[in-house]
C-alpha cells in the first residue's frame, strides 16, 4: 500500500476485509469490549498486547480511519480526536508541560491562536509568535532553552499565508525540537509536510477530509522520524518512566515510530477524553474515499473565483497563492504544485460595511462558521472566528476587519462567479 498512488490510498488504505467480512469499515458502536479473563485484559492495560477495552481510548472504527490518514500523509502512526482543536492541543501538550515554551507562526487560525496564547498560558506554557515570512535569523532568535515545539499551518486560515516548511523545520531541528504542522487546508492530496521536514501533522478532519459538513473531528499523524531519545532531557514525558502507566518509557518501548501516538492515546486521551465517535469516524472515512477527486475541483473553483475577484473594481485585493502576483506563489508551487485549496480571502473597498452588504446578497454562498466542504460558504473573520483577537493582533495575523473568507465548494464555477457578480453590484 505504501507504493500505491494517492487515489488508491484514499479508497483502499487503512482497512482490508478478510474472507466474509464487511467491505465497508464496520461501525463498532460500543463503549466497551468483553474479555474472558482478567489476565487477558491486564495485558492490554500494560500495553503488552494490542486490543480494545474502552472506546474512550481506542475503537476499531477509529483506528481503521486513522490508519488511512497515516497512509495518506506517509506517517508511522495516527489517532483521531473529537475536533481539530483537540488535535492541535493534544499534539502540543503531549510534549509540553508547565514551564515549556512554543514557537509558533503568528498566521494561524484564531481559535488555535487563542488556545496557545491564552488557554495554554494558564497552564504555564508560553509562546513566541513569529511572522511566517520572518528571516531565518528572526526565527532562530525566537527559541529559548525551554522551547519544546514549533507550530504552523501549511496554508493559514484565513490569512492564506503559505508556511515555508523547510525553513521552519530546519530551525526546529537545529534547536532539537519537532515541527508540528496543521495541514488542514491542502490535505495530503496537495501537500505532504513530512516530505519537507515536518515531524507531526494535525488536521481538522471536519474540513476537506470529511468534505460534506457532516462530522466534527481531528487527527494527529506522527512521521515516526523524530528521535526523542536524542533529546531526552527536553521530553521527559516520552523518555522517562510514566508512573501513571506502569512505569513505561514510551520512547524506549515503542521507538521513534510509535512513542508519540502511544503516549498521546494512553495518557492524554485517557485523562482528557476528546475521542471522536465511531459514527463520525465512519463518515470521515466515506469522505476520505473521494478526497483525491474533490480537491482538484476545489482548487479549480478557487482559482477561477480568485482571478475574477482580482479584476473587479469593488475589490481592494485578493489573497490566493495561485495568483501569479501573490507573494506566496513560488512557495506554493514548491510545496503544492497541484494547487492548495479552494479558500479565497479578499477585502472589499468600503471595509466591514461593504463586506456585510456583499455577504447579505449572496445566494449560493451561505454565511457559515465553516469552511472547506462541498457547498460554498463565506464569513467575515473579524466578527466571527477571530473576534477574540485585538485590532493589533488581527493586523499582525493579516486579517483586516473588512476581510471576507470564501470557501469555494463543488458547484460549477460559472455559477459561483455569477453569484459573486450580482452580490458585488449591490455595494
Amino acid at each position: 500500500m505504501s507504493d500505491d498512488k494517492m487515489g488508491t490510498k484514499c479508497v483502499q488504505a487503512g482497512y482490508t476485509p478478510g474472507n466474509g467480512q464487511p467491505r465497508q469499515i464496520p461501525i463498532i458502536q460500543s463503549t466497551t469490549f468483553r474479555y474472558e479473563t482478567s489476565e487477558a485484559m491486564g495485558k492490554l492495560f500494560d500495553l503488552e498486547e494490542e486490543g480494545y477495552f474502552y472506546t474512550r481510548l481506542q475503537n476499531p472504527t477509529n483506528d481503521y480511519t486513522a490508519a488511512k490518514i497515516a497512509a495518506l500523509e506517509g506517517g508511522s502512526a495516527a489517532m483521531l480526536t473529537s475536533s481539530g482543536q483537540a488535535a492541535n492541543f493534544f499534539a502540543l501538550f503531549n510534549i509540553c508541560e508547565s514551564g515549556s515554551h512554543i514557537v509558533s507562526s503568528s498566521s494561524i487560525y484564531g481559535g488555535t491562536f487563542n488556545l496557545i496564547s491564552v488557554t495554554m498560558a494558564k497552564m504555564g506554557i508560553t509562546v513566541t509568535f513569529v511572522s511566517p515570512d520572518c528571516t531565518e535569523e528572526e526565527l532562530n532568535a525566537a527559541f529559548k532553552e525551554n522551547t519544546r515545539a514549533v507550530f504552523g499551518e501549511t496554508i493559514a486560515n484565513p490569512a492564506l499565508t503559505v508556511l515555508d516548511i523547510e525553513k521552519f523545520a530546519k530551525a526546529a531541528h537545529a534547536h532539537g525540537v519537532p515541527l508540528i504542522v496543521d495541514n488542514t487546508f491542502p490535505t495530503p492530496v496537495n501537500c505532504r509536510p513530512f516530505e519537507w521536514g515536518a515531524d507531526i501533522v494535525t488536521h481538522s478532519t471536519t474540513k476537506y477530509m470529511d468534505g460534506h459538513g457532516a462530522a466534527v473531528g481531528g487527527a494527529i499523524v506522527d512521521s515516526g522520524k523524530f528521535d526523542w531519545m536524542a533529546y531526552a532531557e527536553k521530553f521527559p514525558g516520552l523518555c522517562t518512566p510514566d508512573e501513571s502507566y506502569h512505569g513505561i518509557t514510551y520512547a524506549e518501548k515503542f521507538g521513534k515510530e510509535g512513542a508519540f501516538i502511544t503516549k498521546c492515546t494512553s495518557q492524554l486521551m485517557r485523562d482528557l477524553g476528546c475521542i471522536q465517535s465511531p459514527m463520525n469516524a465512519y463518515l470521515l472515512n466515506l469522505g476520505l474515499e473521494s478526497l483525491h477527486v474533490r480537491m482538484p475541483k476545489h482548487v479549480e473553483n478557487g482559482q477561477a473565483v480568485a482571478e475574477f475577484l482580482e479584476g473587479h473594481p469593488a475589490v481592494s485585493y485578493v489573497i490566493y497563492s495561485g495568483l501569479k502576483d501573490s507573494p506566496y506563489y513560488e512557495l506554493a508551487k514548491k510545496y503544492m504544485p497541484n494547487g492548495g485549496c479552494g479558500v479565497v480571502s479578499f477585502e472589499l473597498k468600503g471595509g466591514r460595511r461593504a463586506a456585510e452588504i456583499f455577504m447579505k446578497h449572496l445566494k449560493l454562498a451561505a454565511i457559515e462558521t465553516h469552511v472547506a466542504d462541498a457547498r460554498t460558504c463565506c464569513l467575515n473573520p473579524a466578527t466571527s472566528t477571530h473576534r477574540q483577537m485585538t485590532e493589533e493582533q488581527l493586523k499582525e495575523a493579516g486579517i483586516p476587519a473588512g476581510l471576507v473568507r470564501m470557501s469555494c465548494g463543488l458547484e460549477d464555477k460559472e455559477d459561483l462567479i455569477a453569484d459573486l457578480e450580482q452580490a458585488l453590484a449591490q455595494i
